[in-house]
């Protein structure tokens, strides 16, 4: 019988509030863990009654992190429910921003915020698991990180006018073309991007060979995988079909946006607001997946970019082939994203149309309903409007990246809970591989909120009669 309950609360890093509790049993092992998100997410109701053409400056405000993925996703629903095809270039333009969001967020992600834990330790003294810390062990690798993160920016920017938020994508295509001189400029950012991004795989690679041990035992188990995908089943970041593998790789599905809710539905639990997607077909729980960078590459067969797809030959042998389940890759296969986009971005600044001034096409063929689809860093995302001949939105569902892979994130609190925290005496390094768990899917929050690589963290353990035995804190 579980007798204590830790709970760690607030969890940060995701948008929103969250919190975990792990359930203790009387001889210091853990009964069960639960992975909590108490934010109530009313942003379909709201947006119920606005106009179309609204949507792609409303939604970026979901997640200070990810904007662009909302900003386009709207604008590629906004296509759909107005019956238009936007101009060669404006899609173009929209893929280059949306290469920059990659950047920009898988790169932050790796070195700053997962960073501390891989590079100074799970069980490294709090007050340096940092930026800070990493500064002061390795000045030089946090600069380039740091300026990785800006250069992925930085396109966002020549682009779309804004870092964050921009206005730029529309129904129909783009508002504003790109110049001769924005484009060199992006292009002698280039390689440091590329050589950064080299070095931050070398890292992760000879961390996975030192650590093989852990990331065998952390958070190990089998889901389906789920991304957009070439016509040759190539990685996709932008725009195409989506496919379905199970834990063996076989495709299950390969389907049009529009069919989303013939294959996905949501189950519901009543201890989290996020609700907990899978497929249809086979069912709770048996049909739940994973999306993000390791669902992303589990659901590929190649990747059309040559230094990626190299890297992505390499990643394909950790389990001979087989899909990569261990969580903990999550990091390596963002990394080999990464690569990826600083390679497209490279093929899409010296793509012939990318500074044409044809960026919009206003001749529309109202269908009043429309799904727009795009791989934002986290995962797969949905926007799905139906609206009014007027465009006025009579209904919008939203499906968020970060909720695929709730069952995922939930499971890999409790299995490495269960694997690492040990009582009576629960250790601080024990707390940080479970927020390592959930930080491993890199959930949304808002940018304006990180704080330098730590969370404020107090936990109270309890014994049967619920007296607080012990107290943990770290603000």
């Amino acid at each position: 019988m579980a007798t204590e309950k830790i709970t760690i609360e607030p969890v940060t890093r995701i948008e929103g509030h969250a919190k975990v509790t792990i359930h203790m049993n009387d001889n210091g092992t853990v009964d069960h863990a639960y992975f909590h998100v108490n934010e109530f997410r009313g942003f379909e109701k709201f947006c119920e009654g606005r106009m179309v053409f609204e949507m792609p400056q409303i939604t970026p405000r979901i997640c200070g992190i990810c904007p662009v993925s909302h900003h386009l996703a709207a604008a590629k629903a906004g296509d759909a429910v107005m019956g238009v095809e936007p101009p060669p270039t404006a899609s173009l333009l929209r893929e280059l921003m949306h290469m920059g969001q990659i950047i920009q967020s898988h790169g932050m992600h790796f070195f700053e915020l997962a960073g501390p834990d891989l590079i100074l330790g799970f069980d490294a003294d709090p007050a340096i698991r940092n930026v800070v810390g990493l500064i002061g062990a390795d000045p030089e690798l946090t600069l380039r990180a740091v300026e990785l993160r800006k250069f992925g920016q930085d396109v966002i920017f020549q682009v779309g006018g804004r870092r964050i938020h921009p206005n730029f994508a529309v129904p129909g295509g783009v508002n504003n073309v790109l110049t001769q001189e924005k484009r060199d400029h992006m292009l002698a950012g280039l390689d440091k991007a590329q050589e950064t991004t080299l070095i931050g795989i070398q890292i992760i690679k000879d961390w996975a060979e030192a650590n093989i041990e852990d990331i065998e035992k952390f958070a190990v188990f089998h889901t389906g995988y789920f991304g957009l995908v070439t016509p040759e089943n190539g990685l996709e970041l932008y725009d195409g079909k989506i496919r379905l593998v199970d834990k063996e790789g076989k495709q299950l599905e390969c389907f049009d946006a529009q069919d989303y809710l013939d294959i996905v539905s949501e189950h519901v639990e009543d201890w989290s607001y996020l609700k907990f997607p899978y497929y249809k077909k086979m069912g709770w729980p048996d049909g739940v997946y994973r999306v993000g960078p390791l669902g992303r590459l589990n659901a590929i067969d190649k990747i059309d970019t040559p230094l990626a797809q190299k890297e992505f030959e390499v990643y394909r042998q950790i389990n001979d082939g087989k899909p990569v389940f261990q969580t903990l890759y999550y990091h390596y296969a963002r990394l080999i994203e990464t690569l990826f986009a600083v390679e497209r971005t490279r093929e899409l600044l010296h793509h012939p149309d990318i500074l044409g001034r044809d960026i919009i096409n206003k001749k529309f063929n109202f269908k009043g309903e429309g799904v727009g689809v795009i791989e934002a860093p986290r995962g797969t995302l949905f926007h799905h409007y139906k609206a009014k001949p007027s465009g006025q939105l009579e209904k919008v569902n939203l499906i968020v990246s970060t909720g695929h892979n709730n069952w995922a994130m939930s499971e890999a609190v409790d299995s490495v809970a269960k694997t690492y925290v040990k009582g009576p005496d629960v250790q601080e390094g024990m707390l940080n591989r479970v927020e390592a768990a959930i930080r491993a899917y890199d959930p949304c929050l808002s940018c304006s909120t990180h704080a330098v690589g730590q969370m404020p963290i107090k936990i109270d353990v309890h014994n049967s009669k619920g007296e607080i035995t012990q107290t943990l804190k770290r603000d």
